[in-house]
């Protein structure tokens, strides 16, 4: 089974597509905490519509994203405690019932996560694909 993820910093909408598109990708799970972006085509509303009309599911699950003490963290380069704050984020209820569901869908669908940084391993998106491949055995694909 393989995981995909995916961040579109400097990639036009039409480019991350296209990318999921060429890897079979059949439901993008977006994991920002917030969905909006000043990047033209990457809010909630618009980018699921236009993965949809690509033939791509899209799902939020808000509850996987990063509190903004960690999304501070990640800007300034400070890795290891972004992935502390994150690791007390998901021990919260929400948030492994989020896990949960991300973990069943990717089960049975190609999956792909988003978030904003292009390098996932700057990014806690990789947090959760680890323990995918950890705990399920996904190989994980960073697009």
């Amino acid at each position: 089974m393989k995981l995909f993820t995916i961040g579109y910093e400097g990639e036009p909408q039409a480019a991350v597509i296209d990318r999921l598109k060429a890897a079979g990708v059949e439901v993008l799970v977006d994991v920002r905490a917030v969905a909006a972006s000043r990047r033209a085509g990457f809010s909630k509303t618009i980018l699921g519509n236009s993965l949809r009309e690509a033939g791509i599911d899209y799902l939020h699950l808000r509850a996987l994203g990063t509190p903004k003490a960690g999304r501070e963290a990640a800007k300034k380069g400070r890795i290891a405690e972004m992935r502390d704050i994150f690791a007390g984020h998901m021990s919260e209820p929400t948030s492994e019932a989020a896990f949960q569901q991300l973990r069943a869908l990717a089960a049975e669908k190609r999956t792909a996560l988003l978030c904003f940084e292009a390098d996932h391993a700057g990014c806690h998106r990789a947090v959760l694909a680890e323990r995918l491949a950890n705990e399920d055995g996904f190989e994980v694909v960073n697009l």
